[in-house]
């Protein structure tokens, strides 16, 4: 039997609803009990609520760090009202019990994904009497319901209504599994802060935790179920962006449109405008330009046939004329940081479109940590936030690379970076031409590329392959010179390429023989 709902316990930091909620359970003859701010806000609009001082005999000290952390309190919350010894403590010790908690925790996530936070204001807000309560009313739901989500509060009300001023059973434990959810996240996020903060990139205990976006109708296939969650790092991403109109994003859109905006977010938005499309989380065309609808055209032209249906990243607010050059095909989403009133009117005709827009660019050099399952256990790391500048570059070559070739090398290594590995990326006036991903041998990724790059230009009415003439990038090194050889067959200048291959020599004496030009980076972007 589910106990009736006589006494409330509310203390919480986000007041969103907290007027309206407190009100009804005061209509329905609910006692309030509360804490400090939250107490003043209900006095203040004339609700009769008793202060926890009041309950415990103890004033709130050190700046309200100890407040609940009483038997008064925790007796309340614990008692297990089916235990005699339980119900006979409370009589003994003329402690009330609560039916009902309400509590959510300091802001600790918001506070420090500002930035600048400063190491003590973090600190202080790291809630300790909040997670205390409600996993002590979580492990009791047996006798009470505990709420952690103002979005919850219309529940707790249809229930009490449905069960004569009671919770029901179902819906306590549903609570409580929730409740214990919330403390774990927030308990993540702290242990992550602390990681980052110490430098820390193997701490003892991993912890990982993030608040629910929404639940998506299934996985990468229809079998797998799936769900998209925002973490606390608050990191601007497709997880911050706001849709403003097309269908439900499934889980391969989320996945393909992230691949999308991390790879155009290396190239900024000061110095040119930049196009990526992605398809199957490889990008199959990426470009700068003069505008975005330049830049699209030169992307698109790569590999107009894998375009097709594919995601679509702008570093710039999309304008009219690249929202009527994106509408000529299809295409599953486009993100971009923002999107004129004219450009989202055009878009809007495209009904399935989804349209995606950010407050800004995810930085490519923050710091980040990226974590994958394996049986049994899971791998973490921080994300590829390697760059590589021009002054990073060894020429290894008898001839030096020209101005604009460094230029389209540094770009086509930077393209690479986010294409799955092997890659190999031909590139021309800093857009690719052809593209070769995740293959098990780097000279069928450089083949694949050079196949890529004459389809493309057949079926733009050009009398030769678009890699004559560009340049190309490989995520690692070459491990023999067979694929810097069909690389120089399809018509590249020059390569770059990280080195440190025992056969570095050999290769660069191809690439001599061949008449190119090969720097070395030092770094490398496997991407698997």
């Amino acid at each position: 039997m589910s106990p009736p709902v006589r006494r409330a316990l509310l203390s919480v930091s986000d007041k969103t609803g907290l007027l309206d909620f407190a009100r009804a359970l005061a209509a329905r003859g609910i006692e309030l009990v509360s804490t400090g701010g939250t107490a003043g806000t209900l006095k203040a609009e004339g609700l009769a609520v008793t202060d926890v001082a009041a309950v415990t005999g103890f004033p709130e000290i050190m700046d309200g760090r100890v407040k609940t952390l009483h038997p008064k309190i925790h007796g309340g919350l614990l008692a297990d009202r089916g235990n005699a010894e339980h119900v006979k403590a409370l009589s003994a010790q003329a402690i009330a019990p609560f039916e009902l908690l309400v509590v959510n925790l300091y802001p600790f996530e918001q506070v420090t994904a500002k930035a600048g936070t400063q190491w003590d204001e973090a600190i202080e807000n790291i809630d300790i009497g909040g997670p205390a309560m409600i996993r002590a009313a979580a492990k009791n739901h047996g006798s009470l319901a505990v709420i952690v989500d103002p979005s919850d509060y219309d529940e707790v009300l249809k229930e009490l209504d449905a069960h004569q001023g009671a919770v029901s059973e179902k819906a306590r434990r549903r609570f409580a599994a929730k409740a214990f959810a919330r403390t774990a996240s927030y308990d993540a996020a702290i242990a992550q802060w602390f990681a980052r903060e110490l430098k820390d990139d193997a701490p003892d205990y991993a912890a990982l935790g993030g608040r629910l976006i929404q639940k998506l109708r299934y996985g990468e296939n229809p079998h797998q179920s799936a769900a998209f969650y925002k973490s606390p790092e608050n990191r601007e991403g497709v997880a911050t962006a706001r849709q403003l109109q097309g269908k439900e994003l499934s889980y391969n859109n989320i996945n393909d449109t992230d691949a999308a905006f991390e790879c155009v977010a290396e190239f900024g938005a000061a110095d040119a405008a930049a196009c990526v499309i992605v398809k199957h989380a490889n990008p199959c065309g990426v470009a700068l330009g003069a505008s975005l609808c330049d830049a699209y055209r030169k992307a698109l032209a790569c590999d107009p046939v894998s375009a097709f249906g594919g995601i679509i990243a702008f570093n710039r607010p999309i304008d009219e004329a690249t929202a009527e050059e994106i509408t000529k095909i299809f295409t599953e989403v486009i993100i971009a940081p923002g999107a004129t009133d004219e450009a989202r009117a055009i878009i809007a005709q495209k009904k399935n479109l989804r349209l995606l827009v950010t407050e800004g660019l995810p930085d490519p050099k923050a710091h980040g940590t990226l974590f994958k399952t394996v049986a049994g256990g899971f791998l973490v790391q921080s994300r590829d936030a390697g760059h590589v500048a021009m002054s990073d570059l060894k020429v290894v070559t008898k001839r030096a690379p020209s101005v604009g070739e460094l230029a389209d090398l540094q770009f086509a290594f930077t393209v690479a970076k986010h294409v799955k590995s092997n890659a190999i990326v031909y590139a021309k006036g800093r857009a690719t031409v052809g593209i070769g991903a995740g293959q098990m041998s780097r000279v069928d990724s450089t083949r694949i590329a050079a196949a890529k790059s004459a389809e493309a230009a057949k079926a733009l009415g050009l009398g030769e392959p678009l890699a004559r003439g560009a340049v190309v990038a490989s995520d690692a090194f070459f491990p023999f010179a067979d694929g810097l050889i069909t690389a120089a067959e399809a018509g590249v200048t020059a390569v770059i390429q990280p080195g440190g291959s025992l056969r570095d020599a050999d290769v660069i004496k191809a690439a001599d023989e061949l008449g190119l030009a090969m720097v070395f980076t030092g770094m490398r972007h496997f991407r698997h």
